[in-house]
């Protein structure tokens, strides 16, 4: 069960409620968002929730069985937007699309791939200034000082940004260059980190673990969400199975899934999820198709210089190319719609 609080609410009033709630044997969850106060309830009793929701003090209450209660869509039929700022938004009635680099390499790299954003009408750029990598001899990213220059010069064409952050001692120092910041699929189930990032006012994306199921990423998105943080987004990014023909399997099946259980914003990234560069672009077009709010891919002026990912990554003319055709498939969607 949730219940919204009225936000001129007493003290007094609130703790009329809570007792009301704990003689019904129901476990009580404080928890204060940016936009609200809630109080998560959770028992095994039947009673008739008007009993409660006729009390003083409460705006809204609902009845969620899921485990998931506050990133369920039982609850908020409405789906949630994200106002970036500078007419930056994510969610239902837009197509956001997302483009850049695995990693961020040099002041020249950003130049050149902000260009391209820039003459493509793309206003969110990813980027990775900490990068997790599977040996510990590859490229692991610029750090501090990369996410500093990056933000600098994002800001001045109008560019927002979306990065990754890997542990929580990172979350503070980065809070004030960072548009988005993005749990990597590997930190989906760091509780800590998810704690740490409920406590911040910027949206936060995760990504789905490797081998996580959907239960698993709406329970990840619910730890962000009960600390504090309602300004989510979860994204699809394939999951490993027996199939070795590509990098991960990117499991569509998810997108119309998690549009109907959840009311946050929901991104596919093709190019995680299928890791062959040919193949990345008709997998972000049926991601499209399959619901997505947006797609969030890799691209580098030279895939094949790249520090990382380049097999997976589009240069800048197929990268063009798919933002076009993303865009006309978008509208055709919502024809049919």
């Amino acid at each position: 069960m949730i219940i919204q609080l009225e936000k001129n609410i007493t003290e007094g009033a609130k703790q009329d409620i809570i007792s009301r709630i704990k003689a019904l044997k129901y476990k009580v969850t404080e928890v204060t968002t940016q936009r609200a106060n809630y109080l998560v309830s959770i028992g095994k009793g039947d009673f008739d929730i008007r009993t409660v929701g006729q009390l003083p003090g409460i705006l809204d209450i609902h009845r969620v069985s899921d485990d998931y209660k506050l990133v369920s869509r039982k609850w908020r039929v409405r789906p949630t937007v994200l106002d970036l700022g500078d007419g930056v938004r994510i969610g239902e009635g837009t197509l956001s699309i997302v483009a850049g680099p695995c990693s961020i390499e040099s002041e020249a790299q950003m130049e050149k791939i902000m260009q391209h954003l820039v003459d493509n009408d793309v206003r969110l750029m990813r980027g990775g200034v900490f990068k997790p990598r599977s040996s510990p001899y590859s490229f692991r990213g610029l750090g501090m000082e990369g996410l500093k220059q990056f933000h600098q010069m994002a800001r001045a064409r109008g560019i927002k940004i979306v990065t990754e952050v890997m542990q929580v001692s990172q979350v503070e120092e980065m809070h004030d260059y960072v548009d988005v910041f993005q749990v990597g699929a590997r930190n989906t189930q760091n509780f800590n980190l998810l704690d740490a990032l409920g406590g911040v006012d910027k949206p936060v994306l995760i990504k789905r673990g490797i081998s996580g199921t959907i239960e698993e990423l709406l329970s990840s998105a619910e730890y962000v969400f009960s600390g504090g943080n309602e300004k989510l987004i979860l994204c699809e990014r394939g999951i490993r199975t027996f199939e070795t023909a590509s990098r991960n399997t990117l499991d569509l099946n998810a997108i119309p899934i998690l549009k109907e259980k959840t009311h946050l914003p929901v991104m596919v990234d093709p190019s995680h999820g299928i890791g062959i560069r040919e193949y990345v672009a008709p997998m972000a077009l049926a991601g499209v198709m399959a619901g997505a709010d947006g797609i969030l891919y890799e691209a580098h002026e030279k895939p094949e210089e790249a520090a990382s990912d380049g097999q997976q990554t589009l240069n800048f003319a197929e990268s063009e190319r798919l933002i076009h055709n993303l865009r006309k498939v978008y509208a055709l969607r919502n024809e049919l719609e």
